[in-house]
């Protein structure tokens, strides 16, 4: 059953006309607005106009992230393009009304009782009552952060995060309301539970809550079968898809669910049969762009460069998966005869036949006869390499992707003594000499890798002093470090001079993140969404290869550089005025809270998120 509101328009030539641009590295922008009903009207006319070169629309309760190709769309072509957006657009606060059924049973429903003042049954009254609004996504997967609640029911996050919340646990935090779409830690506050599945990767959008969206909870008897609630989704979902279990854990490698006992056809498949998977070892593409809006990052390969030399040197498509070793480690067994290449961190390889053992090289395919077994060792220098098959890996993809995100949970898990890397049919190519530039970017652990990033967008939430340390000492890369970013330490903290919480807002591959120890965080591959610390500056693009091979142990220092030329949009009416301030002419107004993080903190990559390298 779709619902639809009043409609409340939103003057987005005003609005337009008071943006502040910011740089987000050189590949986007991330753009200010007067409030939540300005950036959903902006995320919805952007999506409304397609625009060639626009890869990712992230709308956030003040602000909206805008990712570019910007071969096919200079940042001054998209400042035009926002200038053309229509006069007004009805806020997407007046989307579709989804109802969610609930238990109102969580183990804080007392304890908010308590902090507002109020009986539980009015807490659950009022929170019955609002209609809620679907501001941005994040955290996770099908998570989304849900405005316009009661203010009666604001309330802070416990003080000490739970280790492990279900799946399904209706929350309160800050201001915001929220479902948790899988098992996961959390520090909200506990109201309810419902059945209903925030992320099914059965539907072809498999988040239910997107931007725009509006949202009311039902409460339901302790006693009660959820599941015979009616539940006006108006989507195109089965009734068991909408009641049903979650589906969000880590798909298995598809070789790993063949059993060659099972199915004698299967028995001659060739594959690599693994024996030691090593320290970190999960199989990546190119990624999934363009689903932030889903709470997904890209993810990925953490170097893209060599999987592409990799799957070149057997001639398999560039963006093919590929096997990501962190820090080598792997043994195997080949079953029938492949060709195989190795790019990326120079590790050692041997290849062990009935003759004896002999020796490959990185950067040069390689064959491997039926029982041959590879090993593969720690690089010297760098961190990831990549293992392509002629023929490519036989993934099941998720999300049109076989990517392994950690964060999320989402596309192959990590690899596991025993599994079968089987070997796809797919169509291949002459094999490729490796480029000679392959290991130019590799660094060793004694060297100081210098990578160039672009100031801002918040940038003016630190001192002066803060913004000359980024560059001018070294950063040592810490073993808490993995695939969602690499956790930094110098020996003088980054010192903020805006020390208001931020509100939530877009994160990229590449943006420094600095929590409150001052000791910045750049974010990687499996990135979260949307985060609650300011982001200081953001890798060039062409860097993050760079990056992803600098190991544990090693330095970096960053060079600022120019990004971006960045003018404020102006409206129409004043196209022959000139252009109008430059973005950073006044500092933005800080934000008085921040949206709580489910975790019980603004997103930042711990240990605990993600598998250490």
């Amino acid at each position: 059953m779709t619902d639809r509101g009043d409609d409340h328009g939103v003057d987005l030539e005003s609005a337009i006309a008071r943006l502040r641009v910011l740089p987000l590295g050189t590949d986007g922008i991330l753009i200010e607005t007067g409030g939540l009903d300005e950036s959903l009207a902006l995320f919805g006319a952007l999506l409304a106009q397609p625009v060639a070169g626009l890869l990712d629309v992230v709308p956030a309760a003040r602000t909206v992230a805008v990712r570019f190709l910007p071969s096919l769309l200079p940042a001054r072509s998209l400042l035009s393009v926002i200038r053309s957006l229509p006069r007004s657009r009805d806020a997407a606060t007046q989307g579709r009304l989804v109802e969610i059924p609930v238990h109102y049973d969580g183990d804080d429903l007392d304890e908010v009782a308590s902090l507002t003042g109020r009986s539980v049954d009015e807490v659950v009254r009022r929170h019955t009552e609002a209609t809620y609004t679907v501001a941005f996504t994040g955290f996770a997967p099908g998570f989304a952060y849900l405005s316009g609640g009661d203010p009666v029911l604001d309330v802070p996050r416990r003080a000490t995060p739970r280790t492990v919340v279900p799946a399904g646990a209706v929350a309160l935090a800050g201001g915001f309301s929220g479902v948790y779409p899988r098992e996961s830690p959390g520090g909200w506050q506990l109201v309810g539970r419902t059945t209903v599945p925030m992320w099914d990767l059965s539907e072809r959008v498999p988040a239910l809550l997107q931007p725009g969206m509006r949202v009311r909870f039902v409460a339901v008897p302790a006693t009660a079968d959820a599941s015979a609630v009616r539940t006006p989704h108006g989507d195109d979902r089965t009734e068991e898809a909408r009641v049903g279990s979650p589906t969000t854990a880590p798909v298995a490698l598809r070789a790993a669910t063949i059993d060659p006992r099972a199915d004698a056809d299967t028995a001659s498949t060739r594959a690599l049969v693994v024996t030691a998977p090593g320290p970190f070892s999960i199989m990546e593409d190119l990624g999934r762009p363009g689903r932030s809006g889903l709470g997904v990052s890209r993810s990925g390969a953490m170097d893209h460069r060599a999987l592409r030399e990799a799957n070149r040197l057997v001639g398999s498509g560039t963006g093919s998966p590929a096997l990501e070793m962190a820090y080598g480690g792997l043994e195997a067994t080949a079953r029938g005869d492949l060709v195989v290449a190795v790019a990326g961190a120079p590790v050692p390889i041997t290849v062990t036949r009935a003759g004896g053992a002999c020796s490959a090289v990185v950067g040069a395919p390689f064959a491997l006869d039926d029982g041959d077994v590879i090993s593969i060792g720690a690089p010297p220098r760098g961190v990831y390499s990549y293992l392509a098959v002629r023929g490519g890996w036989l993934v099941d993809p998720v999300l049109d992707s076989a990517s392994g995100d950690v964060l999320a949970g989402l596309g192959p898990r990590r690899l596991e003594a025993g599994d079968e890397l089987v070997v796809a049919r797919g169509w291949s190519e002459s094999v490729a000499a490796a480029a000679p530039h392959v290991q130019r970017t590799v660094s060793a652990p004694d060297e100081v890798t210098f990578l160039d990033v672009v100031l801002g967008p918040r940038d003016d939430w630190f001192t002066d002093e803060a913004l000359a340390r980024l560059t001018e000492q070294q950063w040592t890369v810490t073993p808490r470090s993995n695939r969602i970013g690499l956790r930094l330490e110098g020996e003088t903290p980054l010192e903020r001079s805006v020390t208001d919480e931020l509100t939530s807002e877009a994160t990229v591959s590449g943006a420094l993140q600095v929590p409150p120890d001052g000791q910045p965080v750049l974010f990687m591959a499996d990135h979260p969404v949307t985060g609650g610390y300011p982001v200081i500056a953001c890798l060039v693009g062409d860097q993050l290869d760079r990056a992803a091979q600098v190991p544990i142990g090693a330095r970096v220092r960053f060079r600022a550089v120019r990004g971006p030329a960045l003018v404020a949009p102006r409206p129409r009416s004043e196209a022959g005025a000139g252009p109008t301030a430059e973005p950073r002419a006044e500092a933005a107004e800080p934000a008085a809270e921040a949206a709580a993080d489910p975790t019980g903190g603004p997103v930042e990559p711990v240990a605990e998120r993600g598998t250490e390298r």
